[in-house]
């Protein structure tokens, strides 16, 4: 049974996050990934597993060798999903911008 995750909760965990990143460059065999981790393999395995089941990470079987790589398509749901809450901090930055300025002006003139 192939369970549906959470695709934030895969993203949540640091050694799943720094798989995307390594896989953003290359497509890379899970010893290859797990060569870059202090984990045993089978945990990398499993990390790689959930990655997969969230459709962040697809496998392509060359030969004797299963190549992960990143679904960039999913990756840019991810990111237009984050877009809505850039725009609001873009927003409130740009509004405390304007109030130090504001201070700073009201200080420059005392």
């Amino acid at each position: 049974m192939n369970l549906r995750r959470d695709v934030f909760q895969a993203i949540a965990d640091p050694t799943r996050r720094a798989i995307l990143v390594l896989l953003a460059s290359q497509a890379m065999t899970a010893g290859a990934i797990a060569s870059n981790f202090d984990s045993k393999r089978p945990t990398i395995s499993k990390h790689i597993q959930i990655l997969s089941e969230c459709e962040l990470v697809e496998s392509n079987q060359q030969g004797r060798e299963i190549y992960y790589h990143l679904k960039v398509e999913k990756m840019k749901q991810i990111d237009l999903w984050l877009e809505q809450f850039r725009k609001i901090w873009e927003t409130r930055f740009n509004q405390l911008d304007e109030v130090l300025t504001k201070l700073k002006e009201k200080n420059d003139e005392d």
